[in-house]
């Protein structure tokens, strides 16, 4: 869109690809010369590209009382992917917060999406490269906060699963929270939220259970969409974020894949990984494995 708008849309074909993330090409990582000649941008002005886990500078002493070592970068969606530990390729994790984040390892190879999700770096450590597929969808808890200061159904977000709980099931009805336009993998600006299926029988648990459910299902279609780009089959899904304390939204996820749903212990995972990638650069742990038996299942969901 940004290369559209610049270029009066002549380039639109040219930069759409998703495997050049703004001005970097994930394929060389270098800065993409066809784009910085489109944009007229000089390469001196364009900092030195780093890894994710090694050593770029130190914090003033005046900052925080003492040199502390700037090790660990990346960005949110790719630190909660190494918090949650998915290091092998084929695994996946969920981020539930205002919006939800579906990101999957492909491992050491680019996947070019056909169905509109974006090819990224997870990140680069030690000189080997791991790439993802993301997909993001707009509207996930936002639905609930919508349920609580909008309809007022609900005193606070957490209501919501016993009030959902007090139905067996939906009776019908359908909630598309597409408040702000659909997310991936439709990219539909022009989308409206919408409920179907009401009737005089349907009550404000049904409502609750159905934009419950909407999350689940806009995480689904991202994955399955996921499945038809990479060929992969996951095995389990890992989930973070405020809204995976959920357990009726992680029980309704699991039923909806038909696969394992699991949660760690810590589900501020995004802070997590960016820790893990600093304390490894610096020698805080010694390698992967040790981190890797640091992360611990608080329930997993069938």
């Amino acid at each position: 869109w940004l290369a559209w708008k610049l270029t009066g849309g002549e380039h639109f074909t040219e930069v759409s690809n998703a495997s050049r993330t703004l001005l970097f090409n994930i394929h060389s990582l270098e800065w993409d010369t066809e784009l910085l000649t489109i944009f007229d941008i000089p390469m001196n002005m364009l900092p030195e590209v780093k890894s994710s886990s090694e050593k770029m500078g130190i914090c003033s002493k005046e900052l925080l009382g003492t040199e502390i070592p700037i090790a660990g970068i990346a960005g949110d969606q790719q630190a909660a992917l190494f918090g949650q530990m998915c290091i092998e390729e084929g695994m996946a994790k969920n981020t539930y917060g205002t919006g939800c984040f579906v990101v999957l390892n492909t491992g050491n190879k680019v996947i070019e999406s056909k169905h509109k999700l974006l090819s990224t770096i997870a990140w680069r450590i030690n000189n080997e490269t791991t790439y993802a597929l993301e997909g993001s969808i707009f509207v996930g808890g936002a639905v609930v906060q919508w349920l609580r200061d909008q309809l007022q159904i609900i005193k606070s977000s957490s209501d919501i699963e016993n009030l959902a709980n007090s139905v067996k099931d939906n009776g019908g009805v359908y909630f598309v929270p597409a408040f702000v336009g659909l997310g991936a993998p439709h990219w539909d600006q022009y989308a409206s939220g919408t409920i179907t299926g009401l009737s005089r029988g349907s009550s404000m648990a049904h409502i609750a259970r159905a934009a419950l459910e909407s999350i689940a299902l806009q995480t689904m279609d991202v994955i399955n969409t996921m499945k038809k780009d990479s060929g992969i089959e996951l095995s389990e899904l890992r989930v973070d974020g405020g809204a995976s304390v959920n357990n009726l939204l992680m029980q309704i996820q699991s039923d909806f894949l038909q696969k394992k749903v699991v949660r760690p212990i810590t589900i501020e995972t995004t802070a997590l990984g960016a820790a893990y990638l600093a304390g490894l650069a610096i020698g805080y742990w010694e390698n992967i494995e040790e981190i890797k038996n640091q992360w611990k299942v608080e329930k997993v969901f069938t």
